[in-house]
């Protein structure tokens, strides 16, 4: 069965849809990723990952979030290179939120948030504690993660003998490979790679540009390929797919009822209506 698109249900089909549903959402950005992939790559694979797993667990894939955090130098190779859309973080956690806040109004059981883009992930996970705290998302189930989280850092360098973590990993190896995998037509032939990849957890200014990064690539493409994407998309797939169903976190509790009557059962999840188009 296909993932259903939310935008393709009409309005009268939404709540029948999705409740008790699990909904998929994709956050991404628009940001350089060197000369040989496209500015999207990581709207692409956010939405990518979330269509898959919404295709294991019978969910829905809500609209992607194609502009996120600025790019930085030491994990996106920065600002000194065409084509990076932004959104500053104190700006970008308020409309997150705000989207939170219309989503939280959607009678789902489970939200699962795939981000696609490192500079991200502590705003979106600000904004996701915020809706949480603020009562939106009371007897429901909320999940969120970036997806090379989800990899097995033994299994990835076993795969890569050059992998440099993956705050390096921008326009890398690991992203170029899963672009052949997904959308070639979308790769150029250039395969740069950059043979010193910064560390971790370190803000330079100024910073030397040509020294920090290769055209905006921090860490090696030439052994990328579309075999090696379509393993690393499967075990993340597979990964997060196993995560949903039996919650990644083992310590995590059912959602309580800040009332004083009993806690309500946790919503039953079921596969939302097909529209139309979705049908035989």
């Amino acid at each position: 069965m296909s993932a259903v698109r939310y935008t393709d249900l009409t309005s009268s089909e939404v709540q029948g849809a999705i409740r008790g549903a699990t909904l998929l959402w994709p956050v991404g950005s628009t940001e350089q990723h060197g000369p040989h992939l496209p500015l999207g790559v990581d709207s692409v694979l956010a939405e990518a990952f979330a269509t898959a797993i919404a295709e294991r667990v019978h969910g829905l894939v809500l609209p992607t979030v194609t502009i996120g955090a600025r790019s930085l130098p030491q994990s996106g190779g920065g600002l000194s290179f065409p084509g990076t859309l932004y959104v500053a973080g104190p700006e970008l956690i308020r409309y997150l939120a705000e989207v939170l806040r219309s989503i939280s109004q959607l009678p789902f059981a489970h939200l699962v948030v795939v981000n696609g883009h490192f500079e991200n992930e502590p705003l979106l996970l600000e904004a996701l504690d915020e809706a949480c705290r603020s009562g939106g998302m009371i007897d429901r189930e909320v999940t969120a993660f970036s997806w090379w989280n989800l990899v097995d850092e033994n299994w990835m360098r076993d795969q890569n003998a050059h992998f440099p973590g993956w705050h390096a990993e921008h326009a890398g190896h690991t992203e170029t490979s899963l672009m052949l995998h997904l959308q070639p037509e979308l790769v150029r032939q250039d395969r740069p790679n950059h043979d010193t990849p910064p560390p971790p957890g370190i803000y330079l200014h100024p910073i030397d540009t040509a020294a920090a990064s290769t055209d905006g690539v921090l860490s090696r493409t030439s052994e990328a390929s579309a075999a090696a994407g379509a393993a690393l998309f499967d075990h993340i797939v597979q990964r997060a797919t196993n995560g949903v169903i039996a919650g990644l976190n083992s310590t995590a509790v059912p959602p309580r009822s800040t009332s004083s009557t009993p806690a309500l059962a946790r919503p039953e999840r079921r596969a939302p209506t097909a529209s139309p188009m979705n049908s035989p």
